[in-house]
């Protein structure tokens, strides 16, 4: 007990005295051992790749988990799973949850109505999206934010405690400078102090070497930094690759949808361009906010030549009239060339005039710019009124 006692006393002594001189170097009011250049480069560089890490982790979590409750939940759940040392399971996503009502609902409706089978269709590709989500959320994790986190909690830890350590001995080291500073001062004024000397200098020594032998640890150490970098860009690569495979999948998923709707519904529900242009005369061209006008998207492929049999029999371009009422303002949203005399030329940005006639494929529009006349396809124009 009494060697506790004693050494919590001695440590106490020890901190109240790097209080003193750390505040004291603060006030401008002691020196102050700068470390060499290198090594202060090692530690701003390690303080970079720290404070950027932990915001790069921490925003790739509410990128994977926006939800900042689930957020909490979720690692909750991790840390319980991890002290009970036992595999975390799968938790289900939104998508594959909307998928299961979609289904459940399509049992309660009829699965033989139209709704019914669509609901049943639709919610089986929102389980597949959710399935494929829920693999990128996991691989993401492995590849990309255990990695970061490991870095965060393991890693810089120890750093942070070398450097803590070697502030200790820098703070001892100029405390023994201020010693010897001050014994010689004394000497000089008596020789009884001599003594006094000695002992600062043999522990100037000891600082010196300790300082020495601690700035060399950290020193190795904050190299490793440049291992990080390249572990990470690593486990940066893989997690650009776990995001790319994640969004080729929903973009399968969404045209086999598609594509699965468009057969399956195809005879209980009619192109709505035909079922607009057969009432007012006039198609539903792409809404403005549909990808084919985002910046950089590339035209869409040009729709096939019309193999209808009463347009291609009694259609012809220069004896066809607008209709009295079913003409609209265009926008022409990429360039087009005419296949042939009785298809327009398109410029982007322009602006002409639309309509259709009976028996027109529904993909194409009649477009009129001052005397020139000629189809156009639908998917290159955004209907403006």
């Amino acid at each position: 007990m009494d060697f506790n006692v004693k050494k919590l006393a001695s440590d106490a002594g020890v901190f109240f005295t790097r209080a003193v001189q750390y505040t004291e170097e603060k006030l401008g009011q002691a020196e102050k051992t700068e470390l060499d250049a290198h090594l202060e480069n090692l530690i701003a560089r390690a303080d970079c790749t720290k404070n950027w890490t932990e915001k790069i982790f921490r925003q790739t979590e509410v990128l994977l988990q926006p939800n900042p409750i689930d957020q909490t939940g979720a690692r909750i759940e991790e840390f319980f799973y991890e002290k009970l040392d036992r595999k975390i399971p799968f938790r289900t996503t939104n998508a594959e949850l909307l998928g299961q009502y979609m289904q459940d609902a399509a049992k309660e409706f009829g699965p033989g109505t139209p709704y019914g089978s669509t609901l049943i269709t639709v919610g089986e590709f929102q389980r597949r999206l959710g399935g494929a989500e829920r693999e990128f959320l996991h691989m993401s994790a492995i590849n990309f934010l255990t990695p970061l986190r490991n870095f965060l909690e393991g890693d810089w830890k120890t750093i942070s405690k070398e450097r803590r350590l070697l502030e200790n001995r820098r703070l001892d080291l100029d405390i023994c400078k201020a010693r010897l500073k001050k014994a010689k001062l004394a000497e000089a004024k008596a020789a009884l102090w001599s003594e006094e000397v000695d002992k600062a200098e043999h522990e100037l020594r000891v600082a010196q070497t300790e300082f020495d032998r601690q700035a060399e640890v950290t020193c190795l150490l904050l190299e490793g930094i440049s291992s990080t970098h390249v572990n990470h860009l690593r486990c940066l690569h893989e997690f650009v690759e776990a995001q790319a495979a994640y969004y080729a999948q929903c973009h399968k998923h969404m045209q086999d949808l598609q594509k699965e709707l468009s057969s399956a519904n195809g005879d209980a529900f009619p192109n709505a361009f035909a079922v607009n242009a057969s009432t007012s005369g006039v198609s539903a061209g792409p809404s403005p906010l549909s990808t084919a006008t985002l910046p950089g998207a590339s035209p869409p492929s040009r729709p096939p030549n019309p193999s209808n049999a009463l347009e291609s029999s009694t259609l012809k371009i220069e004896e066809v009239k607008p209709a009295a009422t079913g003409t609209r303002k265009a926008k022409v949203l990429y360039d087009y060339d005419a296949a042939d005399t009785s298809e327009l030329s398109l410029l982007a940005d322009e602006l002409i005039t639309v309509y259709t006639v009976p028996g027109m494929d529904p993909d194409w529009l009649i477009g009129e710019r001052g005397n020139q006349k000629g189809k156009v396809p639908v998917t290159y124009l955004e209907l403006l009124s």
